[in-house]
């Protein structure tokens, strides 16, 4: 869910245009040098590259393992936020962000091994295919959502395999939209395997289409208070987005009056935020097999998911635990921007609070 609702928008409608599916999707990236920045948190481990196949492509992953590991260890699958997040939670938005890397040095320091996966859509071969639509115009040909969850199954599966890890401790950890993957993996996976442990980071609380609504409508009058829209503009950007998600909800086709001039709802994506609005994440939580060990994490700072949306989602994860970092953004870094200064991802450290809260965590999950 990384955006640049954070901060000021410059061209209010080529950042709608441009960046606001990112408001619920994550990034994309090369991978993360050790130097440079801000001080790596947890520990190197030792990391290899992986090629699955998945949803009918070929995926590209790491693997990170504890150092030293001498016998099986736990093995945790990281799920990317939404839009075009690569393995490490980069994305055009947030390129910098390094959520999924950050989080797999956290879980080797905790002795967890990991893997994380270029989602479809993103990473050095996105594997997007474009048609050419009325007047020439190139669209992104529309994605069958369920390409994502076929992913997820690969990638558990993939874990799995890897001879360093105990197939009976298994965590999903899901950051920003994967939080819903992650509620949903127990389905996903089937029966024949373990049910894994969760940990939903930065998760949505509320429909997606609800909270897309929520972040669009902030992200517009930011920029109308700060005088780079007139109002007359703002109501009609917003009156038109809001179209679209009525056609959407309302199960009529989109058209390109509804909203899709500024990218958000479109004929090409039409199916998969359909999907992912028919998916409440408290009913989500109160699906989970009994006894499931969960942990929320979420930062006080967090400009896309609010404490609302939490505590929302919390009133279906019965027994969960619920872990708020102070001073904390969405990516999990700390937060340091002040008015008239942004501080850029790469330059704040990871938030202290993971670790220790994660530890403590897969400590009593097994």
């Amino acid at each position: 869910m990384p955006t640049p609702l954070s901060s000021p928008v410059a061209r209010p409608r080529a950042a709608v245009a441009g960046g606001v599916l990112a408001v619920l999707l994550s990034a994309a990236a090369c991978t993360p040098a050790d130097d440079g920045g801000a001080e790596a948190p947890g520990v190197a481990g030792v990391e290899r590259e992986l090629t699955f196949a998945g949803g009918g492509h070929e995926v590209s992953a790491s693997f990170r393992a504890p150092h030293g590991a001498s016998e099986r260890v736990p093995g945790a699958l990281i799920i990317s936020g939404s839009g075009p997040t690569d393995r490490d939670g980069n994305a055009p938005a947030r390129p910098d962000a390094e959520t999924n890397w950050n989080l797999s040095r956290v879980l080797a320091d905790a002795g967890v091994a990991s893997l994380r996966y270029d989602k479809f859509g993103s990473g050095p071969d996105p594997q997007i295919e474009e048609e050419t639509g009325p007047g020439g115009v190139r669209r992104i040909t529309p994605v069958d959502p369920e390409v994502f969850d076929r992913q997820v199954v690969a990638a558990y599966e993939e874990l799995l395999a890897q001879p360093e890890v105990d197939p009976g401790r298994v965590v999903v950890v899901g950051h920003s939209e994967g939080a819903l993957y992650a509620l949903r993996a127990h389905q996903l996976i089937g029966s024949g395997l373990p049910s894994p442990a969760l940990v939903l980071a930065a998760p949505p609380g509320t429909r997606y289409l609800d909270l897309l609504d929520r972040q669009v409508t902030e992200q517009i009058r930011l920029a109308e208070g700060a005088g780079q829209i007139e109002e007359a503009e703002a109501v009609q950007i917003l009156s038109d987005v809001r179209a679209g998600r009525a056609a959407i909800r309302g199960g009529r086709d989109i058209t390109s009056q509804d909203g899709d001039q500024f990218g958000i709802y479109t004929p090409w994506n039409a199916g998969f935020l359909s999907f992912m609005d028919g998916l409440d994440p408290v009913e989500l939580g109160r699906d989970l097999p009994e006894g499931t060990p969960v942990l929320v994490l979420w930062g006080e700072d967090d400009a896309q998911v609010s404490r609302g949306d939490v505590d929302r989602l919390m009133t279906g994860l019965e027994g969960a635990e619920r872990v708020d970092l102070p001073g904390t953004d969405h990516v999990l870094r700390a937060y340091e921007d002040e008015p008239g200064a942004a501080v850029l991802d790469a330059d704040r450290p990871f938030a202290e609070g993971v670790s220790p809260a994660l530890e403590e965590f897969l400590g009593n999950a097994w």
